[in-house]
C-alpha cells in the first residue's frame, strides 16, 4: 500500500495532542540508508530546517523490521503553516507512513518499514528557527519540464525529486534568475550523499549509479525573497530528442528552426555521420547566448556549436546534440551544420582558361554576415590554382579552399601566389560573407590552373624599343597570360597600367605555375632561376556594373644587358642636353670615366621624371640627380624604373641631361647686379643646364636679383654649387635670405627653367652683400637720395656708414615717376639680412633693428622706368 504523508496534516478535532506527539517522534527519529550521513545544506545546516546542528548521536538499534515490501514515501508540496512540520524523508532512509486520519502513538511510528534490515541513528532536534511558512514547491521534476515557483523566502528549501534509468548520466541544468535573490540548487543521492552544486543560469550536473536523486533549491542568505524556474535534461536519457536526416547534412539545407521556452534545460538532436566527419557549425542565431554542444557515443563533448567553426567528428557516433540558452530566455534558434568533408550540395565550378572564362565561371549569393556559399573544384591534377574574385566583392568575401576530407588546403589570406592543391580530386570552395552591415552579395568566381597555358596570349619580347602589349580584360573574373623567354640568372622586369582609373596585378610563374620573386627586395626586377618560358599573370580587380571591355597595358622588359634603349653620351653645360627629345623610356648611358655625372630626365612639357640608374646586370645603382660609377662603361637609366605600375610606351617622349657632376664652361657673372647689365639667356629645349661663374671668393654672401614682374615663366630655378659640384644654397636662400658660399671655390650658379616651360627667356642679377659697402651713400636728409630703374636695372644699392644710424632706423622709399613698384632689404657688414625683403609697393615705411657698423640698402624693382625718393630717420 502506498501511503503519503502530507507536511501539513489534517487534524481532526481532539487528536491535537497526540499528532503532536507523533510529530516531535518524527523530527526526533531519523532513519538513515548506508551512506550513513546526513544531508547537509551549503552551510552545513540541517535540510529540514535550514539551521545549524552538532553532530548526530547514535539511537539505539530497533528491533527487527517485519517483513514485507518497503512503504513508498511521496512528500506533498508545502503550504504556509504556523504550526509544528514533518521532518522531510531523507533518501535511503527506512520510510515511516503515519496513518492519515488516525494518527499512530506518540511513542511509535504509525507504520513500520519492512524490508531489509538498516542501521538506525536517531538525533534529537535542534531548537528550530523561526521563519515563515513553506511555499508550495517542490515534489517530481520530469525530465524536459519547466517548473515555476512563484516565492521562496528567507531559510525556505524546495525540493525536488528527479529519477533517470542511466548510470553516469549528466544531467543539463537550468535554474533561472527570477527576481529578488537568486536562488542555487544542490543534488543528493538516494542515500543522501552530496552530488554536485549548481548555480543560476545553464549548469551540468554529473550522476552516479541510475535512480532517484533529490534537487534542493534555496537563497543564498537566511533571509530574503525570490522566484526561480527550474528544468533538467539528461544527457543519456533525454526526455525527447529529435533525430536529424542525411539532407540536414547538405549546404542547401536551411537546417532546423526551433523555439526554446523559457526556462527549458535543453533541446536534443540525434544524428551519425562517419568517423572523421568533418561538420561546419553556425551561430544558432535567436537570443545572443544560445549554444550547443556535440557529444559523441560515449557523451563526450566534441565541439561546441555556438559560432561558425569546424567540427571534426574524431570518435565514433551514433551523436547528440543539445542545445540550450545560457540564461534560460526564450529563444527561436536555427540549427545548421552542413558536412565539409565529402560536402552535399555544392555546385560545380569548371576550371577556367586564361582570357575570357566563357561560362566556365561560378555565381551564387551570400545573403548575410557569416553566410557561406560552396563550390565543387575538380582539379585533374596536383599543383598551383588561382582563385578570382571581382575585388569589390572581394572586400566583403573571403574564400577558403578544402580537401575532400575537410581539412583546409589554402585561403586567400595565405601568403604568395595561388592555392597548390596536394593531389586530383574534388576540392570545396566556400564563400564567406564577412560584409559588417550585413549586405547581400552576389558574386562570380573563377578557378584557374597556373601550370596550364590554356588561353596564354602569344610569346612577347623584351626589348624596350617595342611598343606596349595592350590587354583586355573582357569578364569581372578574367585573368590573363602573358609568356615570354629568358636564360638563366637574366633579371627582368614588368610593368602594368589601366588605361583608366583602375588597379593592376600582375606576377611571374615558372612552368609549373609556382611564382617566382615573392620576397620583398631593394633591388628591382626578378633573376631568373633557369632557362625557359616564364609567363605574366595579370589582370584588373575592379569591375563597375557598366564595364564590357577593359583594357590595360603591359610591358615585359629585360634589365640587364638590355636591348632596344638609345645611347647618350655625356654633354656639357650651357648647351642643348646629351639626350634630345624621344621616346622609349630607357637610355644606355655610355660613360667615358668613372666618376659622378648629373643626370636628368624632363618630359617634352618640362617636368622632372625621375629615373633609376642600373649597372649591366641589372642592379640599381643610383636614384637621384647624382649617379657616381665605378668605371666607365655602358649603363642603363630607366624612367620611373621601380614603378612598376606606370607603362611609359614608346611614344612618351623625354630629353636627358647628362653632365660632369663638377661645373664647367660657364661664363663669369657680375657680383655688382645692382650696377652692371643683368645677365640674360635663353632656354631652348628640356633638361637644358646654364651655369655662371660667381667671382666672389669662398665664404662671401651674395644674393640672386630678379626683376619684381618677372613671371613663373621667366624667373629661372637658381642652385649655387661649390667647385665639386656639390650644391651650397638652392633660390629660396638666394632670394630671401643671403647664400654663404661654403665649400671650395670657384662657386657657380646653375640655372634651369622653372616646370612647365620648356623654352623661356630670362633675367638676373648677383649682389655680393658683405664686406665694406661698395655702394653710394643713402643721404641723411629728409629728401634722401632719389635713383632710377628700368629694364636693365631693376636693383639699387645704397649704403649707411657706421656711425650715421641708430639702433632702430626707419626707411622709406616712395616711387616718383614712371611706373611698377619695388620692395627693399637692409644688410649688415656680414652680408647678414637684418631687415626685408619686404612686400612690393610703390611706397613704403619699414623700421629695422641695426647692429653697429655699416649697413647695405638692397631695393629690387620690377623691370620698368621709374624714380624712386629712398630716405631713412631714426625711429622713436
Amino acid at each position: 500500500m502506498r501511503t503519503f504523508l502530507s507536511t501539513r496534516p489534517y487534524r481532526r478535532r481532539g487528536t491535537r495532542a497526540r499528532w503532536v506527539a507523533i510529530s516531535a517522534t518524527i523530527a526526533a527519529t531519523v532513519l538513515i540508508g548506508p551512506a550513513s550521513s546526513l544531508a547537509a545544506g551549503p552551510a552545513g545546516g540541517d535540510v529540514a530546517t535550514g539551521s545549524r546542528s552538532a553532530a548526530p548521536t547514535p539511537a539505539p538499534a530497533p528491533a527487527a523490521p517485519a517483513s514485507g515490501p518497503a512503504a513508498s514515501v511521496r512528500v506533498a508540496p508545502q503550504t504556509a503553516s504556523s504550526g509544528p512540520q514533518a521532518a522531510p524523508q531523507r533518501p535511503g532512509a527506512a520510510p515511516t507512513t503515519p496513518t492519515v486520519g488516525t494518527p499512530a502513538p506518540a511513542e511509535k511510528p504509525a507504520t513500520e518499514a519492512t524490508g531489509p534490515p538498516v542501521r538506525t541513528y536517531s538525533r534529537t532536534a535542534p531548537p528550530r528557527v523561526p521563519r515563515p511558512g513553506r511555499g508550495t514547491c517542490g515534489g517530481v521534476l520530469p525530465l524536459g519540464t519547466v517548473v515555476t515557483c512563484a516565492s521562496i523566502v528567507d531559510a525556505q528549501q524546495h525540493r525536488w525529486t528527479v529519477t533517470t534509468s542511466a548510470d553516469q548520466d549528466i544531467l543539463v541544468t537550468q535554474l533561472t534568475r527570477g527576481s529578488g535573490d537568486h536562488t542555487q540548487g544542490w543534488v543528493t543521492d538516494a542515500g543522501g550523499a552530496h552530488v554536485c552544486w549548481f548555480g543560476i543560469d545553464s549548469d551540468r550536473c554529473q550522476l552516479g549509479p541510475a535512480g532517484t536523486y533529490t534537487i534542493t533549491v534555496k537563497l543564498p542568505h537566511p533571509t530574503g525573497s525570490g522566484n526561480y524556474t527550474l528544468a533538467v535534461e539528461s544527457t543519456r536519457t533525454p526526455s525527447t530528442c529529435r533525430e536529424l536526416p542525411e539532407s540536414f547534412f547538405s549546404f542547401t539545407s536551411p537546417g532546423i528552426t526551433g523555439t526554446l521556452a523559457a526556462g527549458t534545460a535543453a533541446h536534443c538532436f540525434r544524428f551519425d555521420q562517419p568517423v572523421h566527419s568533418v561538420l561546419r557549425t553556425y551561430d544558432p542565431g535567436g537570443a545572443s547566448d544560445v549554444l550547443g554542444q556535440v557529444l559523441d557515443a560515449d557523451y563526450q563533448p566534441l565541439c561546441e556549436v555556438r559560432y561558425i567553426d569546424r567540427c571534426s567528428l574524431d570518435r565514433p557516433g551514433p551523436y547528440r546534440i543539445f542545445l540550450r540558452e545560457q540564461y534560460g530566455t526564450a529563444s527561436a534558434y536555427t540549427l545548421r551544420m552542413p558536412r565539409l568533408s565529402y560536402p552535399v550540395g555544392c555546385p560545380a565550378v569548371p576550371l577556367a582558361p586564361f582570357g575570357d572564362p566563357g561560362t566556365a565561371v561560378g555565381s551564387g549569393t551570400v545573403s548575410e554576415q557569416e553566410e557561406v556559399a560552396c563550390h565543387a573544384v575538380t582539379t585533374p591534377a596536383a599543383g598551383p590554382l588561382l582563385v578570382r574574385l571581382n575585388q569589390y566583392h572581394d572586400q566583403y568575401l573571403s574564400w577558403t579552399l578544402y580537401d575532400a576530407a575537410g581539412e583546409q588546403v589554402c585561403s586567400e589570406y595565405d601568403p604568395g601566389r595561388g592555392c597548390v592543391v596536394p593531389a586530383a580530386g574534388s576540392y570545396t570552395l566556400l564563400m564567406l560573407n564577412r560584409n559588417d552591415f550585413g549586405t547581400e552579395i552576389t558574386y562570380q568566381v573563377a578557378v584557374t590552373r597556373l601550370d596550364s597555358t590554356d588561353g596564354c596570349a602569344p610569346v612577347t619580347g623584351t626589348s624596350w624599343d617595342q611598343a606596349a602589349l595592350r590587354l583586355h580584360q573582357t569578364s569581372q573574373v578574367q585573368t590573363n597570360c602573358q609568356p615570354f623567354t629568358g636564360a638563366a640568372g637574366q633579371r627582368m622586369v614588368t610593368y602594368v597600367a589601366p588605361d583608366r582609373y583602375n588597379d593592376a596585378r600582375s606576377w611571374l610563374v615558372d612552368a609549373t605555375g609556382t611564382a617566382i620573386c615573392t620576397e620583398s627586395s631593394d633591388e628591382d626586377g626578378c633573376v631568373l632561376p633557369a632557362t625557359g618560358t616564364y609567363r605574366v599573370i595579370t589582370h584588373l580587380t575592379w569591375w563597375e556594373a557598366d564595364s564590357t571591355d577593359l583594357t590595360y597595358r603591359l610591358q615585359v622588359r629585360r634589365l640587364s644587358d638590355p636591348a632596344g634603349c638609345p645611347t647618350i653620351t655625356p654633354g656639357s653645360y650651357q648647351s642643348a642636353p646629351a639626350g634630345a627629345l624621344g621616346g622609349i623610356r630607357c637610355r644606355i648611358l655610355d660613360l667615358p670615366a668613372a666618376g659622378t655625372y648629373r643626370v636628368k630626365a624632363m618630359t617634352s612639357d618640362n617636368y622632372r621624371r625621375y629615373g633609376n640608374v642600373y649597372d649591366s646586370t641589372g642592379h640599381k645603382l643610383c636614384t637621384g640627380i647624382s649617379c657616381e660609377v665605378p668605371v666607365a662603361g655602358r649603363y642603363t637609366l630607366v624612367l620611373d624604373g621601380s614603378m612598376t605600375r606606370t607603362v611609359l610606351d614608346t611614344d612618351v617622349e623625354h630629353a636627358f641631361a647628362l653632365l660632369p657632376w663638377r661645373v664647367t664652361g660657364c661664363p663669369t657673372a657680375s657680383d655688382t647686379g645692382w650696377r652692371d647689365a643683368p645677365h640674360r639667356g635663353t632656354f631652348r629645349a628640356p633638361a637644358e643646364y646654364h651655369c655662371l661663374r660667381l667671382p666672389s671668393p669662398a665664404g662671401a654672401r651674395v644674393v640672386g636679383l630678379l626683376p619684381g614682374d618677372a613671371t613663373e615663366a621667366t624667373t629661372p630655378e637658381m642652385t649655387v654649387v661649390d667647385a665639386t659640384g656639390d650644391e651650397v644654397c638652392d633660390s629660396y636662400s638666394l632670394r630671401q635670405y643671403a647664400c654663404e658660399l661654403t665649400g671650395p671655390g670657384p662657386h657657380s650658379v646653375l640655372l634651369n627653367a622653372d616646370d612647365g616651360y620648356p623654352t623661356t627667356s630670362y633675367a638676373l642679377g648677383i649682389a655680393r652683400v658683405d664686406g665694406p659697402p661698395a655702394c653710394p651713400v643713402l643721404a641723411d636728409d629728409a629728401a634722401g637720395s632719389t635713383v632710377t630703374t628700368g629694364a636693365d636695372r631693376f636693383a639699387v644699392c645704397l649704403s649707411v656708414p657706421a656711425g650715421r644710424h641708430t639702433a632702430r632706423e626707419s626707411f622709406t622709399w616712395t616711387r616718383t615717376a614712371g611706373a611698377g613698384d619695388a620692395r627693399l632689404s637692409v644688410f649688415d657688414s656680414r652680408g647678414i639680412r637684418y631687415c626685408g625683403p619686404s612686400g612690393y609697393s610703390v611706397g613704403r615705411t619699414i623700421t629695422c633693428a641695426l647692429p653697429d657698423g655699416p649697413v647695405t640698402v638692397l631695393l629690387e624693382s620690377d623691370a620698368l622706368t621709374a624714380t624712386y625718393q629712398v630716405s631713412h630717420i631714426p625711429a622713436g
